[in-house]
């Protein structure tokens, strides 16, 4: 039967993400408008926020935080574009973004010593086989197919290249050892539910040491320069940013920020993650149609959840008619207004993906799920009839 409760809010995006409970409007009112970003008051917000992320993600005292353009992609673009080419780099892909960090250093930064280890989505590479005397490029949590490193016990302390980590949809709801990384980058727009188009990177002293040890061959755009004169730019790293940020983004960050600490700061924010996927997973365990894309429960993220189709009237179809369904599901919710954007990723395997990051309650999770039964069935019905 057709459901009659349902979420609070609709909002199982994963990116841009859920706002905070209890959001509004109101919380702009203290941006700073019509001021240059470069004003005394527009820069004291820009290093708040700056100090709060330090502070709530418990960062050691010489990893510096920086404000910069174009989301995390830009943020690790930025990364990349810096302090690669000194020595060999290892790229561990498995979905779609860390896909296209390959490309970009295979075929854009046209790096010759570089090594692929990949993996079909649901999977992980395999870590026992990464070299460390290279820099290692790789995703924490892969946010297209729900796969995440289950820990970083597999990166040495002693090593001697560089870890660039793609930490957007992990930071703030899993637990990141800081000493194993030393290039991480996010964005506003995942678990904090903030908005969109900014990135931050978090700079470690190993690659404070490459930037001001190695300047590398090819131009870098002035967008992705993260040194000057051979020496890091300090000046990004208190508020100063390369180009002109939204401070009415800004002020909604710090909200979002502000709201982690609130609620009891970095481990009360995991927590509600682990809570979303706990919920899922007895769902999951129970369901006759649905499964995990990951395997391996303890690959399988706490925020981008991703969910295949396992039902074998499902699987006896044509892959376009597969294709269709999660598609039919997702545009099915949306109109009843029970869920938004939770078809899976273009690029992965037929399936559903929902957000469960630390600003979806749980609640909502809870009332989703019936109607995903309901909505699955509605499709599988009205298909057998048409044929």
């Amino acid at each position: 039967m057709k459901p009659t409760a349902m979420p609070t809010s609709p909002m199982f995006s994963s990116g841009p993400c859920a706002k905070r409970p209890g959001w509004s409007t109101s919380i702009l009112e203290s941006a700073i408008l019509g001021r240059s970003h470069r004003s005394a008051p527009a820069k004291a917000k820009l290093k708040l926020l700056i100090d709060k992320t330090s502070s709530v993600l418990g960062l050691p005292n010489d990893y510096k935080v920086g404000i910069v353009p174009a989301s995390d992609t830009g943020a690790f673009e930025m990364g990349m574009w810096s302090l690669l080419g000194a020595r060999g780099v290892d790229v561990l892909v498995w979905e779609s973004f860390s896909s296209d960090w390959a490309n970009d250093i295979v075929n854009e930064l046209r790096l010759s010593n570089c090594r692929i280890l990949d993996a079909d989505y649901g999977y992980l590479p395999e870590l026992n086989e990464v070299e460390f005397k290279r820099d290692v490029v790789f995703a924490w949590n892969g946010t297209t197919s729900g796969a995440r490193v289950p820990n970083a016990d597999w990166i040495p302390d002693d090593r001697e290249g560089l870890t660039l980590c793609d930490a957007t949809s992990a930071i703030f709801a899993q637990d990141l050892p800081w000493k194993k990384l030393d290039f991480i980058t996010f964005s506003w727009q995942k678990v904090l539910g903030g908005e969109a188009g900014f990135g931050m990177v978090i700079l470690g002293p190993k690659a404070i040491a490459r930037l001001e040890e190695y300047t590398p061959e090819r131009p870098i755009p002035k967008i992705f320069r993260l040194s000057k004169n051979g020496k890091i730019n300090e000046k990004l790293f208190q508020g100063e940013t390369i180009n002109t940020p939204s401070m009415l983004c800004v002020e909604d960050a710090l909200d979002a920020i502000n709201w982690i600490e609130n609620i009891g700061g970095l481990d009360a924010s995991r927590k509600k993650c682990d809570k979303n996927l706990l919920t899922l997973t007895k769902w999951v365990e129970e369901s006759e149609w649905a499964n995990f894309l990951v395997d391996n429960e303890k690959n399988r993220s706490n925020t981008s959840v991703c969910l295949k189709i396992t039902d074998p009237w499902f699987l006896a179809l044509h892959d376009e008619q597969q294709a269709k369904i999660p598609k039919l599901i997702s545009e099915l919710l949306e109109k009843e207004g029970v869920a938004f954007d939770i078809n899976g990723y273009r690029d992965a395997p037929p399936g559903l993906r929902l957000w469960t990051g630390a600003t979806v309650q749980n609640q909502d999770i809870i009332y989703l799920l019936p109607w995903l039964d309901w909505a699955y069935y509605e499709i599988k019905s009205d298909l057998n009839l048409l044929a």
